[in-house]
């Protein structure tokens, strides 16, 4: 489980984003840092048990988010990012199916899935969606994975994409552009005993289409 002060230190970031207040707060910031990574470390063999590619002596550094924003080409010049993230996959900051934890005071959430796959891997799981839609709407309709999480559709397009019929009936999941499933947890739950088997059990619901997406783009 998390300290509450992990927690509050980054509630305490979103409200000082700047870097004079940081410098003052780096001890808070390494404490907090290693309380997470603590987690982290915790999590990753219990994750390749429920996905064996998963390396289980993946470096938990590598698998943390910088807590540093890059602004050279964002609008919001905010120095520091107001969560922590932490990527699980096959590669470091790799762009493919994976798993993520997200905690942010009042907006924390898991995923699992493929957030913006590039042109080449978008053509190939709209593909596989289109050839094998039966066993995608299974694994989204999956009793405990329908309950628990939320495909998201944000990123959907608004016509039929090249190729595809707008009557096919599976035309929903092809327009999207995106292939993640999130579900909120709340911040006391960082706090409880228990907290990495929860998570593990929420990543073992979604694994399913992180497989269904990965064999995708491996074919």
């Amino acid at each position: 489980m998390l300290k509450k002060e992990t927690l509050s230190f980054i509630k305490d970031v979103a409200e000082n984003n700047n870097r004079e207040w940081f410098a003052v707060n780096k001890e808070l910031y390494e404490e907090a840092k290693h309380d997470v990574l603590k987690l982290v470390s915790a999590i990753i063999p219990e994750l390749a048990k429920v996905d064996p590619i998963l390396s289980a002596e993946a470096d938990p550094k590598k698998c943390l988010l910088r807590i540093y924003r890059d602004v050279r080409f964002s609008k919001n010049k905010d120095p520091y990012k107001n969560n922590y993230g932490m990527w699980f996959s096959t590669k470091k900051g790799g762009n493919e199916p994976g798993y993520y934890l997200h905690i942010q005071p009042g907006k924390s959430f898991i995923a699992g899935g493929y957030w913006m796959p590039d042109v080449p891997h978008l053509k190939l799981i709209r593909q596989e969606i289109d050839y094998n839609a039966e066993d995608f709407k299974a694994i989204i309709n999956e009793k405990e994975f329908k309950k628990s999480f939320k495909l998201g559709v944000d990123n959907a397009l608004k016509n039929a994409p090249k190729g595809y019929d707008p009557a096919d009936p599976n035309i929903e999941f092809l327009k999207l552009k995106s292939f993640e499933a999130t579900m909120k947890i709340e911040d006391e739950e960082f706090f409880k005993p228990n907290l990495v088997n929860k998570l593990i059990s929420s990543f073992k619901t979604v694994q399913p289409l992180v497989a269904f997406l990965r064999n995708a783009i491996e074919q």
